[in-house]
């Protein structure tokens, strides 16, 4: 029986794609998707379907109302979501405070629990929106609180932290999802909380640029499909 791992999947490009490669890595997938009171919790009907589309037998969504108290365009509607691009030089609004550290809380103990032997992220460092929490440097952090916090770490065990997607450019993740024949028209990527992707906020934005270059212009939002990074 091969060996599992726990993927963190949103339901978007980035998370389906790293499902795709940890399942040609050879590894069983324990797909876990959080419920966080996110505005574009549509994603979250993407996650079921990529689930049955790559046949992963086991998908957990987890609780955890992060709009409880608000703070990002994402999970406080009296917040905007910028439709008109983001300043580089600063920490856009769609930033969740937290949101990753405490994802990642709960894959490690699910990964922990379940014997799993890594968790899968689809952070990334390129095209990431300036977010603190998808740079090299908070993964490596990450790792080594895994190592210090848990009893498998203790034990000399402690389940990888894996971003297979860390150093990528979008562009470069479309053509390995494209590879890994992921069901990029099944996948979400708006963060605005409607039926069909705007096209206009970051996340719309990044990915069809992707899409075009990668020369599937098909699969943009003008184009029909949907997906999130």
């Amino acid at each position: 029986m091969p060996a599992s791992v726990v993927v963190l999947l949103s339901g978007g490009l980035d998370s389906a794609t790293v499902a795709a490669q940890a399942i040609a890595d050879g590894y069983e997938v324990i797909a876990l998707s959080v419920r966080y009171g996110q505005r574009h919790d549509r994603e979250l009907q993407a996650a079921q379907a990529i689930v049955a589309a790559l046949g992963i037998a086991e998908h957990l969504v987890v609780d955890v109302n992060l709009a409880a108290w608000g703070g990002s365009a994402l999970t406080d509607r009296a917040i905007a979501v910028p439709t008109e691009g983001s300043p580089t030089e600063v920490i856009p609004v769609t930033y969740v405070p937290g949101r990753n550290t405490i994802f990642i809380a709960i894959a490690l103990s699910l990964a922990e629990a379940r014997g799993a032997k890594a968790v899968y992220l689809g952070i990334n460092a390129v095209d990431y929106s300036g977010y603190p929490d998808c740079r090299p440097e908070y993964l490596a952090a990450y790792q080594q609180l895994a190592a210090l916090s848990s009893k498998a770490g203790i034990e000399g065990h402690a389940p990888q932290l894996v971003a297979p997607l860390l150093h990528l450019s979008k562009v470069q993740i479309v053509a390995l999802a494209l590879q890994l024949k992921v069901p990029i028209a099944l996948t979400w990527s708006c963060y605005q909380g409607g039926s069909v992707p705007c096209g206009q906020c970051d996340s719309c934005r990044i990915r069809d640029a992707a899409l075009i270059a990668a020369g599937r212009a098909d699969l943009a939002s003008a184009g029909g499909g949907c997906d999130r990074p």
